[in-house]
């Protein structure tokens, strides 16, 4: 098997969960990790026997590596994308793949220009939750979805590790649905398919810091017909993350999507139900997977499962749900968002 040579640019702690999680995936070789926060940066590079360097430009200078893993800030992945795919290097970049459709289209451009693959790190497509639903749901054994329902509520930033100035500005972040629900809105797009319209409710109520609503509720209206919602907050003292999906001929119910006795139950119209142990659900570690299907497709020579595109939506429909809390309207979005 042919390795890989792998650098991380930023080594905070998604780089540091990149970065370990590749270094323990076969055929890859992390060679460098770069941060403008040396006590960062080096310290990852003593733990994987690794070089580092301030300036990510070093690193994209060296020829032993084939990739990278971008997990800078949010407004960052776009130039550091961009900069990697001129340098001949395949991209990995953490959700969101940036805060602006202008960055996310020249990340996709630049990739394509100069022959390199481009992923982005939705992970949850690897959880076992949002994969057996997605199983589930795809089958037709239930039928094709009408509504699918995701909650992720929590409370808002405070100081300390999850505190960092960028996240309050959406700019730079891309608010809560980006930087967050990244996840749960590419769970739904992948689960039911294109979004055709986004309508969102919500506003700002708790967490005045920021420049961004604290709660959304995001309704989606994809292609198939089915709707959505997402319940997107960060002002809840109870937090939760769960949802369900109803079909023609049954539903899906995930009340946790993990954790304890957390279930799924699928319980037709007809005919007994059952229920789903997520415990019992076995899938390779997550962050160590989404890496090794983006090497397997730089080996391989093939598409990575989740493109520039599927990442590109995610933030669409963000934007979307955003403009829909400010002018009270719904927002349809433009055939491009589902080539």
């Amino acid at each position: 098997m042919e390795t890989i040579g792998i650098g991380v640019i930023g080594c905070g702690g998604m780089g540091r969960s990149l970065a370990t999680s590749a270094h323990a995936v076969e055929g890859i070789e992390v060679i460098c990790v770069s941060d403008l926060q040396e006590v960062l940066a080096e310290k990852l590079a003593a733990d994987l026997n690794a070089s580092y360097v301030l300036d990510y430009h070093e690193l994209l200078a060296d020829d032993r590596i084939q990739a990278v893993l971008i997990a800078s800030p949010p407004f960052m992945h776009s130039p550091m994308a961009v900069d990697a795919a001129n340098a001949g290097k395949h991209i990995f970049s953490e959700k969101p793949m940036a805060p602006t459709l202008s960055d996310c289209d020249a990340m996709i451009a630049a990739a394509e220009e100069n022959d390199v693959k481009l992923t982005i790190g939705l992970v949850c497509r690897y959880h076992a939750t949002h994969s057996a639903v997605r199983g589930i749901v795809q089958s037709g054994e239930l039928g094709a979805p009408a509504c699918m329902m995701v909650h992720r509520i929590g409370g808002p930033w405070r100081s300390g590790g999850s505190y960092v100035p960028w996240r309050l500005e959406r700019a730079k972040s891309g608010g809560s649905l980006m930087e967050i629900n990244a996840h749960e809105i590419d769970f739904m797009r992948w689960t039911c398919g294109d979004v055709v319209s986004v309508y969102g409710a919500g506003g700002q109520y708790v967490q005045k810091e920021s420049d961004y609503p604290d709660v959304v509720l995001a309704s989606l209206q994809f292609a198939n017909g089915a709707v959505g919602l997402l319940h997107s907050s960060h002002i809840s003292a109870i937090g939760g993350y769960g949802g369900r999906v109803d079909c023609e001929g049954g539903s899906i119910y995930f009340p946790q999507t993990w954790g304890g006795n957390a279930t799924i139950q699928i319980k037709p119209f007809e005919g007994d139900g059952r229920q789903i142990q997520i415990s019992d659900i076995e899938v390779p570690p997550p962050v160590q997977q989404e890496i090794r299907v983006f090497v397997d497709a730089i080996r391989n020579d093939t598409p990575p499962p989740i493109t520039g595109l599927d990442g590109r939506a995610a933030v669409e429909i963000a934007l979307a749900a955003y403009q829909s809390v400010e002018s009270g309207q719904p927002v349809p979005l433009p055939p491009y968002s589902r080539v």
